[in-house]
């Protein structure tokens, strides 16, 4: 990371007439200004003093002329003459000494000046040129090896980020830092793909993301870097002749020319990380899917909950929220994980009541926090697009469960709806339900055991229940397979390869490790809880999603 991080150069390499002006070299002349002072922004790019009547022929732009008129006394038409041609060489600004040609401002110049919009500005006292293009040239000079260093230093930071295999958050992170504000990264729908900087900052801006963002589209223009009022910089980000994005900086306090550079140098930097390791769906996926893990995994924020979904462009007015979790026992198939929230992507772009995000979560399927319309049957939608997924799935010769938590009208509601969904997910894949999507009163006692795995309580029951078995992992598969077969012993005996008598063994054995009776059918309920508990505890969980 850069030391010098977030502070901007002393001097810049561009001046405007009014910087020059306020300098305190010239202050002591009595400078006013009598023409022009509307345009006193204009960009000083060099300084000359001459007194040719035909200096603008020599003139290439944004020069400051400094001159007594010697040569223009007595003559208006001359004068005339000599501010059109500085007008027609685009110069930044004229500043006549008064004194040795004239005693006031010429009319004739002044008049002209007002028409063309050339500040002129008049030297009420007598004033040393050389002293001030010394001083010009020197922050002019100054400020152009300053903002070479700076484009150099960013540029070099970003860069060994990049080769380094940095993630877009670090990469990021250190663009925040080099410009010691919010920066927040947008795709071209204006959704919020990953956000760096101060937090409470950034929570202002995401808090109110409709108006900001309508702000931001008003102040693009059809350049690579747009430089709008209160340091807010936006620059496009493109990559194989298409624009992606947009990074916005939002206050920055440098100069421009070093908000430019900054913004520039980021821009190149973000084309190459997407262009080194991201996929088509890139970084629109990661916000999903460091949304949804958050929400699946219940670290959510409840406080950031509403701007995070609105700034990521789910619609939060007048809708129920439904988390799915869709998982692929196995990873059967040509439908990978990498290709899960693509697929539902598309299938929720074919839904016109419904919305959606879609991610990777865990290491075989996808999180999903679907938005329906509030006049719309939620549970149908829900439906639709679960037999979509099979349906599509089907095709790539794979399979899928997927867990549904309960509907919620308000965002508080979603990270508690979402840990369900995990859990109905996580028991449908032991035991799928007939219907398209599970929900809790699908799962029954599996998915209620789900739901208390983690409760000391529940690992207190299965210590008691089966403790002399989990040792004894023979044993504990032939109780596993009687029970789940109804205490049919022949069923149980063919599962195991082994004999009736020697199942009858096994059950004995059984019987006096934990001193019950199979027969006695509380004692069993109670052996098959723990059971459903111990495979709860063994499986995947959110744990692993994260």
């Amino acid at each position: 990371m850069s030391e010098e991080i977030g502070i901007p150069p002393t001097h810049t390499s561009s001046l405007t007439v009014r910087d020059v002006l306020d300098l305190d070299v010239v202050t002591p002349w009595g400078p006013e200004v009598v023409a022009g002072a509307g345009n006193l922004g204009r960009r000083v790019r060099w300084i000359h003093v001459a007194e040719a009547t035909d200096v603008g022929v020599m003139l290439t732009g944004g020069e400051m002329l400094l001159t007594t008129g010697v040569l223009l006394a007595g003559d208006e038409q001359a004068q005339v003459a000599y501010v059109q041609s500085l007008h027609q060489a685009d110069a930044a600004a004229v500043l006549l000494g008064l004194g040795r040609a004239f005693r006031t401002t010429p009319p004739a110049m002044r008049r002209a000046a007002e028409h063309c919009g050339l500040p002129l500005i008049v030297l009420h006292r007598p004033a040393p040129f050389a002293r001030l293009t010394e001083e010009v040239h020197s922050r002019l000079v100054h400020g152009r090896f300053a903002a070479l260093n700076l484009s150099e230093r960013i540029r070099s930071s970003l860069t060994a980020l990049n080769l380094s295999g940095a993630s877009l958050q670090q990469l990021l992170d250190e663009i925040a830092s080099y410009s010691g504000c919010p920066a927040v990264l947008v795709n071209l729908a204006h959704r919020v793909l990953a956000t760096a900087g101060e937090k409470n900052a950034l929570s202002e801006l995401l808090r109110d993301w409709d108006r900001v963002s309508r702000q931001v589209a008003d102040l693009v223009r059809n350049e690579p870097v747009t430089v709008g009022p209160d340091g807010w910089i936006v620059a496009a980000l493109e990559a194989r002749g298409r624009q992606w994005g947009r990074l916005v900086l939002f206050g920055y306090q440098g100069s421009e020319e070093s908000g430019q550079v900054l913004a520039r140098r980021a821009a190149e930097a973000l084309a190459m990380h997407r262009l080194l390791g991201e996929g088509d769906r890139g970084w629109e996926g990661h916000a999903a899917e460091s949304l949804l893990t958050d929400l699946a995994s219940g670290t959510a924020r409840p406080e950031q909950l509403l701007t995070r979904v609105r700034a990521a462009g789910l619609p939060v007015n007048r809708r129920v929220f439904v988390p799915l979790v869709v998982r692929l026992p196995g990873n059967r198939g040509t439908a990978g994980r990498e290709q899960l929230p693509e697929l539902i992507d598309r299938i929720l772009g074919e839904e016109p009541a419904v919305a959606g995000l879609a991610g990777r979560i865990g290491p075989d399927g996808a999180a999903v926090l679907l938005s329906i319309a509030f006049d719309h049957d939620v549970d149908a939608a829900v439906q639709r697009v679960a037999v979509q997924v099979h349906e599509r799935l089907a095709v790539r010769e794979s399979a899928a469960v997927i867990g549904a938590g309960f509907g919620c009208t308000t965002l508080d509601e979603v990270r508690r709806s979402f840990v369900e969904a995990v859990h109905v997910a996580d028991a449908a894949v032991a035991g799928p339900p007939a219907a398209p999507v599970a929900r809790l009163r699908d799962v029954r006692l599996r998915g209620l055991v789900r739901l208390l795995r983690d409760e000391p309580q529940l690992q207190a029951f299965i210590e008691r229940e089966l403790g002399p078995l989990l040792e004894k992992r023979t044993l504990l598969g032939v109780l596993r397979t009687y029970l789940e077969t109804g205490r049919n012993k022949s069923l149980a005996a063919q599962a195991h390869h082994i004999s009736r008598p020697a199942l009858y063994r096994r059950l004995e054995s059984i019987e006096t490790l934990l001193g019950i009776d199979l027969d006695d059918w509380e004692q069993v309920a109670s052996l098959y809880v723990a059971l459903l508990a111990h495979q709860a505890q063994r499986a995947a969980g959110p744990e692993s999603a994260q």
